[in-house]
């Protein structure tokens, strides 16, 4: 046997002996969190009414515990591994587009880049990819992400014209809507009622089911009146009303549990608080809403009649700006999630709380 291959079979049998023996516990904290205390809006006020986190952006939100004092065999298995492999690209967020979090504080974020749902799971301290949507049949464009029956979380393929559903390990267990959906995108669910709204952006329309997947009632229709939509994109459910993203009507509608609007808001211009390719859309617990204006790289954010409050971002790579945001969304805890698509990340604020 040439000694060289003699050398690399021995560490290559330490590398997997040390592996066995290596367990280095890690955490979840946000990347970028050194600007926290740096950014805050609105600017040059008493009381900020919101703040700076930090960033989603992959594994490199989970490190180890206490990297100063990691193991003596956690030290030999880099050491080892970096001798006899070159160490892989780090697993990172490509184009995310929306996200959830559930009651145990996952944080999942669908990317159509990687065809996958990422999950930040901040209580195991580990990242996780889903990229199944049926056994053996990856997904190919996931956009709209809701949290489902018993623990489910379904995830809708505009490509694939389907909601999928999986368990909560991330294995597929069914879909639905296939034979109806042309190219869904947007998803949300009233969890009270049993009923999932799916936007279809193809069809003009919101088709609703059952938690069981049959389709109850379809809202709306092709054109620019009152309950009608073009284009139809991202969707939240809060405190029994029904908010749709109206992308190519630039407006937001809001509709109660009949399927009636109560609500619109947004018009085309350049002003600020002016809609012209909105996309995502969220509440908090004060009934402030919150809308994605792609166009301009903006967050904006409307009091509960519509009236403009303030707008964060703008466009760039820095902290606090957008580039071609697409999703955002909102937590138990009122932090704020903006994918922000091509920085390939998703930023986080917290909203402070009292009137605007």
């Amino acid at each position: 046997m040439y000694p060289h291959l003699q050398y690399r079979i021995a560490l290559t049998c330490l590398v997997l002996f040390f592996s066995g023996c290596a367990d280095t516990p890690k955490v979840f904290r946000f990347d970028n969190a050194d600007q926290a205390t740096k950014k805050v809006w609105p600017k040059g006020t008493e009381k900020p009414r919101y703040g700076y986190i930090g960033e989603l952006t992959g594994e490199n939100n989970f490190r180890p515990e206490n990297p100063e004092n990691r193991s003596s065999t956690s030290k030999i298995l880099e050491w080892l591994t970096g001798l006899t492999e070159r160490k892989p690209d780090p697993i990172v967020l490509r184009r995310p587009q929306c996200g959830t979090v559930d009651d145990e504080g996952r944080i999942f974020v669908t990317d159509i880049s990687r065809a996958a749902v990422y999950v930040f799971d901040k209580p195991a301290g580990r990242l996780e990819i889903w990229d199944k949507a049926k056994k053996d049949v990856p997904f190919l464009t996931p956009i709209g992400i809701a949290q489902g029956p018993q623990g489910q979380i379904l995830v809708v393929d505009a490509d694939m014209h389907s909601v999928f559903r999986l368990d909560r390990e991330g294995n597929p267990i069914g879909e639905f809507g296939h034979d109806v959906l042309k190219r869904p995108t947007g998803l949300a669910r009233d969890p009270q009622r049993g009923q999932i709204y799916v936007a279809d952006t193809r069809a003009h329309d919101i088709k609703v089911f059952s938690d069981d997947g049959n389709l109850l009632k379809i809202i709306g229709k092709h054109g620019e009146g009152t309950g009608e939509f073009n284009a139809p994109t991202y969707l939240t459910f809060s405190a029994d009303k029904l908010y749709v993203t109206d992308t190519l009507n630039s407006r937001i509608q809001v509709f109660g549990l009949e399927g009636k609007v109560v609500k619109q808001f947004g018009k085309r211009g350049l002003h600020v608080g002016n809609l012209v390719r909105p996309k995502g859309v969220a509440v908090d617990s004060e009934s402030n809403i919150y809308v994605i204006e792609s166009l301009y790289d903006n967050l904006l954010v409307f009091d509960n009649q519509g009236r403009t409050l303030l707008a964060l971002g703008g466009t760039g790579k820095e902290t606090g700006e957008f580039y071609l945001p697409s999703g955002v969304w909102t937590d138990s805890h009122d932090q704020i999630y903006v994918s922000d698509m091509f920085n390939g990340r998703v930023t986080v604020l917290q909203f402070f709380g009292g009137a605007q």
